[in-house]
């Protein structure tokens, strides 16, 4: 359990550069190393390069979110590094491509294309029978509280029995077990459907269902049996997820690194870096060729081990996982806390040559021969996900600092001298995470049902602290959405100023109120910036300026300063990566998918006339129409006429039709009509939309933007609740009516008539029934009954005669 007994050692600033050109910016950035904001002090005597090592990463799956909020937090930071601060940075990445979790599933994955293939499966092997005792192992060793005699039908029962749990902010240790539950359903359910012959073993449903069970099955039968000197076993796993993962950074306008380092492309170099570090005392070799780092050795040679997280030094669950899955306990580790350098390659995993034998690199060394290899002994920069502080982190910079460290042992050795941690990604109050399967994968979030594109998703993490948690809410979302919306209309408002002729060079009232407001913005933004990089705090301030610049009349404000604003505005949404390809000093103004092709603007421009002239029309006695269509038509025979154009070309050429039937003897209704059309389904189809402005007659042209389009489903959404409303009352009321049609015609009939039906053959003088179909008495609590039926038909015939 973690205890904070312990405290971080002290951290030793680096020295201010001593022959600068320029003052260094005052960034201070949170340092995990202090736990709190230092002042940066690059280690280049000119005060320019930067040096930055992040941790790549493991490619056996498909990245999630949660790395996407890893990944695009790096990138922003790096952005403004390079594009705000003007620092040389040189960004250096890992592939981690060995290790246990893609040695397993590279074994694993290997091992069921073989089950899956009839002409490959090993011995006697039945899909049906190996799927039925792969899921009793995955039961027993994952469900404990599930009797191991249970009949095979009643699993699923016992688990929902014995694992009920509760939606919605599970702990990690809740998720697993939601996790394991849903799988022992799925697969219990294929089983099922095969009994049941819905589906055969072959079937692509039944291999799906049941992979989850099968796969860490088949790797405790044959894991081991594989020749894994074959390393392509491996590599065909890892290098599909390292692409396809380099795909997903593209697709998140992530910049690609510096420089990009793989584990399987330096053994030798790891092998020389583990040598070193045994060399220097601080390692020792065990009888199986495994070698671990000696923490006590380390420690008493005056240096500090676990200099992030040193309350987690003696966490036992975090040590088991950073050893890793297939690292068996040795009775030869002088420590249990000792980890592994170097570790002895065991059948069926891949092995390079050492002095200790065949073997593999620890997790952890790889980071610290890597980044020594391309940055030397001193580090400005570290970053990673928070959940790799301990031990990957602490463990790193403990090995390079056994590496680097004097002869002598005499003077401790700083590795890095800022550690950057990035926050958490949570849903529903449980870490994004591959072990625990609730992760939406980068491709699926950016799909056409995941809801994100890469700048919404960039803007949420840019609303949020880089080294805090973000927790994925719907008032997050909409807050993203809000802001992405504001800045959209803030630029079509700026390219309708500039592309408004009269307005050009012009000087406005309000350009001195503007101006001061531009100038205290810069002043926040950089104060903001330069706070560990609060891009929340500068976010909100480029939200002020544009509220500030909204709140003036746009005949009050000149073009020049309007051009200026943008410009800014533009500079610093292009450092925070939401812009494509475009960077700080590049002079174009706006983002991407706001602007208007212009092959198109003179078509739409020429549209939105005709429907100005259909709204003041509706509002005067003139309808002189066609002589409106006929000069449009005089202008639509200088436009452009290819292929380009051809889809605005139609459009105003239906629009022109649609004028010239409606015809100049028009009602004011029909036009208006015939306006709203054009605005709301002629133009809305092509991805743009005219907005109404109160000051001006003239339509703002602007694109449908996500904004746009989010608040006409809200309203459409709204009609049809309005409509369906309006149905349902008219439903009820329809219902009323019938309900007392019917009690009125049922009024008119005499009580004494009411009973004489084929049901009975006898009554009494008031038409009570005596007697049933076969001529039966009834009994008495059936008469009474009647009776009280009786006596209801006498108040409502006597109402309705009172009414005659």
């Amino acid at each position: 359990m973690a205890t904070q007994a312990r405290q971080q050692p002290h951290w030793q600033p680096p020295p201010k550069p001593f022959d600068s050109e320029t003052p260094l910016p005052s960034l201070k950035i949170y340092n995990s190393l202090t736990r709190s904001k230092n002042l940066f002090s690059p280690l280049d005597p000119r005060g320019k390069k930067v040096t930055w090592y992040t941790c790549g990463p493991t490619v056996y799956d498909d990245a999630h979110l949660g790395h996407a909020r890893n990944y695009i937090s790096t990138d922003i930071i790096r952005r403004i590094m390079v594009d705000y601060f003007k620092f040389d940075v040189q960004f250096v990445m890992n592939i981690t491509d060995v290790d246990d979790k893609i040695i397993v599933r590279g074994r694993q994955q290997h091992l069921l294309d073989e089950f899956n293939d009839p002409r490959r499966r090993r011995g006697s092997d039945v899909a049906e029978d190996v799927s039925i005792d792969a899921l009793r192992a995955y039961v027993s060793k994952n469900l404990p509280l599930i009797s191991t005699d249970v009949e095979l039908k009643a699993i699923p029962g016992a688990v929902r029995k014995q694992y009920t749990l509760v939606e919605g902010g599970l702990s990690d240790a809740a998720a697993k077990i939601k996790m394991h539950v849903n799988t022992v359903l799925a697969a219990s359910a294929a089983i099922e459907s095969l009994h049941d012959s819905k589906v055969t073993a072959d079937s692509q449903a039944f291999k799906g269902q049941v992979q989850d069970v099968l796969l860490p099955y088949l790797d405790s039968l044959y894991g081991k049996t594989i020749d894994a000197t074959d390393h392509s076993i491996f590599q065909k796993l890892t290098q599909k997820f390292e692409a396809r993962f380099t795909d997903d950074m593209k697709a998140l306008n992530v910049l690609e690194p510096d420089v990009v380092t793989r584990v399987t492309e330096y053994g030798s170099q790891i092998v020389e870096f583990v040598a070193k570090v045994e060399k220097n005392g601080f390692a020792y070799k065990t009888s199986d060729g495994s070698v671990y780092f000696d923490i006590e050795a380390f420690e008493v040679a005056n240096n500090n081990y676990a200099r992030l997280e040193p309350w987690n030094r003696n966490d036992k669950d975090l040590q088991a996982d950073g050893e890793g899955a297939l690292t068996k306990k040795s009775s030869e580790k002088r420590s249990d806390a000792d980890f592994a350098l170097w570790k002895s390659s065991k059948p069926g995993e891949p092995s390079w040559q050492s002095p200790w034998g065949p073997g593999r690199p620890g997790w952890h060394i790889e980071c610290s021969a890597m980044a020594s290899d391309r940055l030397g002994s001193h580090i400005d920069i570290h970053s990673g996900g928070i959940d790799l502080a301990f031990p990957h982190h602490d463990n790193e910079l403990a090995q390079s600092e056994a590496y680097w460290c004097d002869k002598d042992h005499k003077d401790q050795h700083q590795w890095v001298n800022y550690f950057m941690h990035m926050g958490h990604l949570s849903i529903a109050g449980s870490k994004m995470s591959k072990s625990l399967k609730n992760f939406t994968t980068i491709r699926q979030a950016l799909g056409s049902e995941g809801g994100w594109t890469s700048r919404s998703l960039r803007i949420v993490f840019l609303l949020s602290a880089w080294n805090g948690g973000v927790e994925i809410t719907e008032g997050l979302i909409k807050e993203g959405a809000a802001w992405e919306d504001k800045v959209n209309n803030f630029f079509i408002k700026v390219f309708n100023v500039l592309d408004d002729q009269s307005m050009e060079n012009q000087q406005g009232r309000s350009d001195e109120k503007l101006l001061t407001a531009l100038e205290k913005a810069d002043s926040l933004i950089d104060a903001a910036l330069c706070d560990s990089f609060d891009t929340s705090a500068a976010m909100r301030r480029i939200s002020d300026l544009i509220t500030i610049y909204n709140s003036e009349d746009r005949s009050s404000i000149g073009s020049q300063l309007t051009m200026k604003i943008a410009r800014r505005v533009t500079s610093i949404i292009n450092t925070f990566g939401l812009n494509g390809s475009a960077r700080a000093d590049d002079q174009g103004i706006g983002w991407t998918g706001i602007g208007i092709p212009e092959v198109a603007k003179p078509y739409l421009t020429t549209v939105s006339g005709l429907r100005d002239v259909l709204r003041q029309q509706a509002k005067s006695s003139d309808r002189s129409l066609r002589q409106k269509v006929d000069e449009a038509k005089h202008v639509q025979e200088a436009l452009p006429q290819n292929e380009q154009a051809a889809p605005y070309q139609r459009l105003l050429e239906d629009v022109e039709e649609r004028i010239t039937t409606l015809g100049d003897d028009a009602t004011a209704k029909e036009i208006l009509a015939l306006s709203d059309r054009i605005r709301d389904v002629d133009l809305w189809d092509l991805g743009f939309y005219l907005e109404d402005q109160a000051h001006t007659a003239t339509a703002l042209i602007r694109p449908v933007t996500a904004g746009l389009e989010a608040t006409r489903k809200a309203q459409e959404a709204k009609k049809e609740q309005k409509e369906r409303a309006r149905e349902d009352k008219a439903k009820a009321l329809e219902s009323e009516k019938a309900k007392d049609a019917e009690k009125a015609e049922k009024a008119k009939i005499k009580p004494s008539e009411m009973f004489k039906t084929a049901e009975y053959t006898a009554w009494d003088e008031d038409g009570l029934p005596l007697k049933d179909a076969k001529g039966e008495e009834l009994a008495k609590s059936r008469g009474k009954k009647l009776r009280k039926e009786w006596e209801r038909q006498k108040k409502l015939h006597e109402a309705w005669m009172e009414k005659q």
